[in-house]
């Protein structure tokens, strides 16, 4: 638009007239008899004038406004925006015992969540008591010594707060989202469900039904059933291969002393961590734990120790359930991927985030900013797609999961690992660049 701006002023005519015009005639008989006497300049072409006004454009950029400079200098520089992205500030205090308090107080804010997370899941389980960590969710909130099920219900509903759990393959949480000043309170019930839990046998019953019942509503959910035998084939014979819920058979045994004896085992002190943000303080929330979590076990082993004698070793494999009564085709493709703290994790969440995700139904596959998704959409090979990233504490697994029709699966696939391919190219070469600017500094 620029150069077609410059080349219009450049064909535009010179317009004179009055005094203007005489004065030019004076000056043009004045250059015709200093020509007569001087050799004749080469004349001036439109792709001059133009190169001309370029430059001098460019003059100007290098020395710009002051003003301009001030928001948006156009030569890149260095900015340290750890102020910003650090706010609000994360506090952490260990006690004596290796329990850890972590908060980030927001005190304008009227809200908090307070809660505990336990290096604590269904991985630190055994064959015969796999489904133990997720029974134990279930059971937390069904009484303590000091309060009934219904009890602590109307303390919650009370409050307008909201107490929830879950379980994964490494930890469990348990967390409470309350008002400003319930936030003592909301600790204190917490306190009470992980110490002083009852595990009446009638509950458990009723909660082993409960769970059975959810494993068949899991069961009928294809996504959770294929990352399930994903886990299977690729930790084969390891615990992480184990499902969350565990089988059929240990939920129907698992009783009050299997119970007691994990929390024993896995819910101490030194794999812990009490959380809470928003409308906190830490002092406070460190003296309220200090008085609070007292009964907690302070066995020293870690999970780190536990998965140094039983190790997740990856095992390129695969699994197919063939149901012509799906008129789709639902697969997971993954590779071995990275740990928490490994630092190829950052890189893979990069490549997770230019994999994108996609679902037909909601339309823009075709301006989206990922690659993969503009192919799917444009190509109209899949109903929906989506890139994951799993990390464990020394491992991970990193991969696609699409639905698609049975006839478009070849294309998909070719799509799917064409583009991996050429991610994962892109970054060893970035990794290949920023290795050599650190040898050459």
């Amino acid at each position: 638009m620029a150069i077609r701006k410059l080349l219009a002023l450049s064909r535009r005519p010179l317009l004179l007239s009055g005094r203007s015009a005489s004065t030019a005639a004076a000056l043009a008989s004045h250059d015709a008899a200093e020509l007569s006497t001087s050799p004749a300049s080469p004349p001036v072409m439109h792709y001059d004038r133009l190169v001309q006004a370029v430059r001098s454009k460019i003059r100007s950029l290098d020395d710009p406004d002051p003003r301009f400079l001030r928001y948006a200098s156009p030569h890149p520089a260095l900015a340290d925006h750890t102020s910003i992205l650090a706010a609000p500030e994360t506090r952490v205090t260990t006690l004596s015992n290796g329990l850890r308090i972590a908060t980030e107080s927001t005190l304008a804010a009227r809200t908090a969540t307070v809660g505990v997370w336990i290096d604590a899941g269904s991985r630190f389980e055994t064959e015969d008591t796999n489904g133990t960590a997720h029974f134990l969710e279930h059971m937390i909130f069904k009484g303590t010594e000091s309060r009934t099920v219904r009890q602590l219900e109307e303390e919650i509903e009370n409050m307008g707060g909201h107490l929830n759990a879950y379980t994964t393959r490494e930890q469990t949480t348990y967390y409470a989202n309350v008002l400003d000043k319930d936030v003592p309170k909301a600790l204190e019930i917490l306190a009470d469900i992980l110490q002083n839990s009852r595990f009446d046998e009638k509950q458990i019953e009723r909660e082993r039904n409960v769970i059975l019942r959810e494993m068949e509503e899991v069961e009928g959910q294809t996504e959770e059933v294929i990352f399930d035998h994903l886990h299977a084939t690729a930790f084969q014979h390891t615990s992480l291969g184990r499902t969350i819920l565990g089988p059929a058979q240990n939920i129907k045994t698992i009783t009050k002393e299997h119970l007691r004896k994990y929390i024993s085992s896995h819910y101490t002190s030194p794999r812990m961590v009490i959380s809470a943000a928003g409308a906190v303080k830490h002092d406070d929330i460190v003296e309220q734990v200090k008085k609070l979590f007292m009964k907690l076990s302070d066995n020293p082993t870690t999970t780190t120790q536990l998965i140094e004698t039983e190790p997740a070793i990856f095992t390129g494999s695969e699994v197919r359930i063939i149901d012509d009564d799906i008129p789709l085709a639902k697969f997971a493709v993954a590779f071995s991927g990275a740990s928490w703290t490994d630092p190829d994790s950052i890189a893979l969440m990069v490549m997770q985030s230019m994999l994108g995700s996609w679902n037909k139904n909601a339309h823009g596959g075709k301006h989206a900013g990922s690659e993969l998704t503009q192919g799917i959409a444009i190509n109209d090979i899949a109903e929906s797609m989506m890139a994951f990233n799993t990390n464990y504490k020394d491992t991970g697994l990193f991969g696609v999961y699409a639905v698609a029709k049975p006839d478009c699966l070849d294309d998909l696939a070719y799509a799917i690992m064409g583009e991996i391919s050429k991610l994962s190219y892109r970054v060893s070469e970035a990794d290949v660049t920023r290795a050599r600017n650190q040898v050459d500094h």
